[in-house]
């Protein structure tokens, strides 16, 4: 019964961290002042998994993290920011 509990409260975690980050995501261009395209999504998702996973899910400090890793960034993300001029 408990190892049952603790797989659903798994998934209900995981779960609420891919809303979590579809929230920021979706977010994301406003805080860069322009509206988020599929495409921008597609290419800051694994760098948001990959490098600032302990913000989500707060949007402005996985922005903020983003920022501080630009270097590694990927370069899809990096041509993000670069268009947002962030």
């Amino acid at each position: 019964m408990k190892a049952r509990f603790l797989r659903f409260a798994g998934v209900k975690s995981r779960a609420r961290r891919a809303s979590t980050l579809g929230l920021f995501l979706t977010l994301f261009a406003s805080a860069a002042h322009a509206q988020a395209t599929a495409e921008q999504r597609r290419a800051c998702t694994p760098d948001v998994y990959r490098l600032c996973a302990g913000e989500i899910p707060n949007v402005r400090a996985i922005t903020a993290c983003l920022r501080r890793n630009r270097a590694s960034l990927s370069e899809a993300c990096r041509s993000v920011f670069d268009q947002a001029g962030g």
